[in-house]
């Protein structure tokens, strides 16, 4: 695949003008959007990562066409992870409704240039180090592992990092508007938005070190990493708001992504053989008894991993409401008194 410098720097320009028109357009004035809002917004940025994935495939062959859209699955998967973690950060510092859109804004620009980083550094790696897919696959396992047993279990709004932060740091107590930084009898303090921020930036700081070999686990062009990574952020401001209560409904949304993390850290490992120069490793020669795991098989994976935990965490979530009343109704009868 053959990018230039010029279609880079249009890439990125197009990127930043729509964080910009975002900003300007939705988020500049707090308010909480509608749903009719986040509908609309969110149909259009999905459709335009569609089309991309579409143009892509005509221009360059739709090997790269297929790879963008593995990976712009996977990139969106775990920014909808991203979002609960968001949501979590949120509800734990209280932040207003009204204020939100611009600590989820803040925390996706963030997020894509964290990304950016760890994609231009796996670019590095990848071009001189052939063994560095060892250690992705051998990451991404671990990070399955993670992902299945531990998401969940902890509050970032109130991890050690946070209590070092306000330690270092002088907090008021109170929201000022979306305002930063307080000045109260003189002395000058930061506000719980500035906090939220550094929590959220601190969050996508660990989701790019999931996302970003993940990606790499399904194709090695630069270009499609960072586009799937920026259609994937694109449009997740508005996901959050339209899709609200579904975040919690997704229960079985981290064990899904255990499986596609997993499933491309076996196929990492696969293709570190295909590349092996390791000595101790098959005598340095490439160990290709094993075959690649196809693009599109990867991309039918994804899918179906993905369709199933919805579909699963919804029945689960629904059956589990129908059950709720059925056992007040019974501990009502046994004398006891839910509330």
């Amino acid at each position: 695949m053959n990018i230039t410098p010029l279609v880079w720097i249009i890439t990125i320009a197009v990127t930043i003008a729509f964080f910009v028109y975002e900003f300007y357009a939705h988020v500049r004035k707090p308010h909480e959007p509608t749903i009719g809002e986040s509908a609309r917004w969110s149909a259009f940025y999905i459709g335009l990562a569609l089309l991309f994935g579409v143009g892509v495939g005509v221009v360059s062959g739709w090997t790269y066409g297929g790879e963008y859209f593995a990976g712009y699955l996977t990139e969106k998967a775990l920014s909808i992870d991203n979002l609960f973690v968001f949501l979590i950060v949120m509800t734990g510092f209280a932040v207003p409704k009204i204020y939100q859109q611009k600590v989820l804004m803040i925390g996706i620009v963030i997020a894509l240039i964290m990304r950016g980083i760890f994609i231009a550094v796996g670019a590095t790696l990848i071009e001189n180090f052939s063994w560095i897919f060892y250690a992705f696959g051998a990451l991404l396992l671990f990070l399955a592992y993670r992902q299945a047993f531990t998401h969940g279990d902890t509050n970032p709004a109130d991890g050690r990092f946070m209590r070092l932060v306000r330690r270092v740091l002088p907090v008021s107590d109170e929201y000022d508007g979306d305002r930063l930084t307080v000045v109260r009898d003189g002395r000058r303090f930061v506000t719980p938005m500035l906090l939220v921020i550094v929590a959220i930036g601190f969050v996508d700081l660990i989701f790019a070190v999931d996302s970003i070999p993940a990606i790499y686990g399904l194709t090695e062009e630069a270009y499609i990493v960072f586009t799937a990574n920026a259609f994937a952020l694109m449009g997740l401001r508005q996901l959050y708001f339209l899709i609200g209560g579904l975040l919690e409904r997704l229960v079985y949304l981290a064990q899904g992504l255990a499986v596609i993390l997993a499933f491309i850290g076996v196929k990492l490992l696969i293709h570190a053989l295909h590349k092996n120069e390791l000595p101790f490793i098959n005598g340095g020669e490439p160990f290709t008894v094993i075959p690649e795991i196809p693009i599109w098989l990867s991309l039918l994976f994804i899918a179906g991993t993905i369709t199933v935990a919805t579909i699963a965490s919804l029945m689960k979530t629904r059956g589990d409401r129908l059950r709720a009343p059925e056992a007040t109704a019974d501990e009502v009868a046994r004398g006891h008194d839910p509330r």
